[in-house]
């Protein structure tokens, strides 16, 4: 049965999902949550900052598709939450499609959709290669690498700026700014987002003197005719959603690789595939584990739990995809070739970049074993560390010994 928890609840009584303890098990916070409040659970998001974390499959896909009660605008919400606040530059409103519903969301969608389905995928996988090789040769000589900062973050780094014709400078302070958002402490997280709104400017000022072949471009040219305070905001997204969680992918990917036996056999004999090994990671370990906020304007009662008015409601997709109800009967193994996973989300605010990330990711792991097959960790599994944050799975490093190249 699910026990109500109207606002206010106390906060003694929310999970804490800022601290390290969280970031380090998860799961078995997860299985805390489901066994003391069931799949609508009180939380904190940072100290003082309540929210309803869903972690009910069928309850997530109820509020995903519900545009009218679950809207993702927070400009109400934020009237009451300081700038200070760590987590508040990862959900406070923006002019973007992630932030925004109704006309303003399908207007913001549109220019976005359309300017990245001008993506040729083949060129793509081609610049994700030349990007591997260049990378890996600048460790390939030394038998040791940390796959997340010399791998991993190089080559969604290096893709996303050649997506957006983005300079490398301008590129990696984009790139600094948003790591310090996801970070979610106080200091960085404010100034993340200035270094990040100052950046994106310069990269739209630039492009609408330089148009090019690029999505920023493209978004320019759009008959949605986005202003330059708009333009920032979708780059904000675009960089958001491109960098971070795609480094994760790739980096917890090969993670499961490397520590899962039986899948890295399954691989090298051609009975599963590293498009199979991405699913296993994003129904397990998804790099955006909890997000997709929305915030009811008025109560709302999902399964005898009222929701309260303007309070974060945020979909916990590792927690979903491993619903106890979802998986009951359903055979070992369920996540290989299936994608019916919440990583990507569902209804209006589906990634639109789904299948650029798949390519990404899936090309730099090929790519990596195909140049690498002798790779191992360099730690014990249980010395790998995971940076706290409510909304992340991100590993700290991923430390792999190889042969060195001679």
């Amino acid at each position: 049965m699910t026990l109500p928890h109207p606002d206010p609840v106390v906060s003694s009584d929310r999970i804490a999902m800022y601290e390290p303890a969280f970031a380090t098990d998860p799961h078995a916070a997860y299985e805390h949550m489901r066994r003391t409040y069931g799949p609508l659970v009180p939380v904190e998001l940072s100290p003082g900052v309540p929210a309803t974390l869903v972690i009910g499959y069928q309850q997530a896909r109820q509020i995903l598709n519900d545009r009218l009660r679950f809207p993702a605008d927070p400009r109400v919400w934020q009237q009451h939450v300081p700038a200070s606040c760590p987590v508040r530059p990862m959900m406070e409103w923006r002019p973007n499609a992630l932030r925004s519903a109704g006309v303003e969301h399908a207007r913001y969608r549109a220019a976005n959709t359309a300017s990245l389905n001008a993506v040729d995928q083949h060129e793509l996988r081609a610049l994700v290669e030349k990007i591997a090789f260049s990378t890996i040769g600048d460790f390939r000589a030394i038998g040791r690498a940390d796959l997340l900062t010399q791998y991993a973050w190089p080559i969604a780094f290096r893709v996303l700026s050649a997506l957006l014709g983005c300079p490398d400078e301008i590129g990696q302070r984009i790139a600094d700014g948003m790591a310090k958002i996801f970070e979610a402490e106080a200091t960085e997280a404010a100034r993340g987002n200035q270094d990040l709104a100052q950046a994106v400017a310069e990269l739209v000022a630039l492009r609408q003197q330089q148009p090019g072949n690029d999505v920023t471009s493209r978004l320019l040219a759009h008959p949605a005719h986005l202003n330059d305070q708009e333009m920032a905001h979708q780059l904000v997204t675009l960089y958001g959603a491109g960098i971070e969680p795609l480094t994760n992918l790739i980096a917890n990917t090969i993670l499961k690789i490397l520590i899962d036996a039986a899948f890295a056999a399954g691989l090298h004999a051609a009975q599963s595939t590293v498009r199979d090994a991405l699913d296993t990671v994003l129904y397990t370990d998804p790099p955006l584990a909890n997000f997709c906020i929305t915030y009811p304007p008025y109560p709302v009662d999902i399964d005898g739990v009222l929701l309260p008015a303007n309070q974060p409601v945020v979909i916990s997709m590792a927690a979903c995809n491993n619903d106890p109800e979802l998986i009951r009967g359903v055979p070992t193994g369920r996540s290989t070739g299936n994608r019916a996973h919440l990583a990507w989300s569902i209804g209006p605010h589906t990634c639109p970049a789904r299948s650029h990330a798949y390519l990404i990711a899936e090309t730099a792991i090929t790519y990596l074993l195909d140049a690498l097959p002798e790779i191992d960790l360099a730690v014990p599994t249980v010395e790998l560390k995971w940076r706290p944050g409510p909304f992340h799975r991100a590993l700290a490093a991923l430390p792999v010994l190889f042969p060195a190249a001679h």
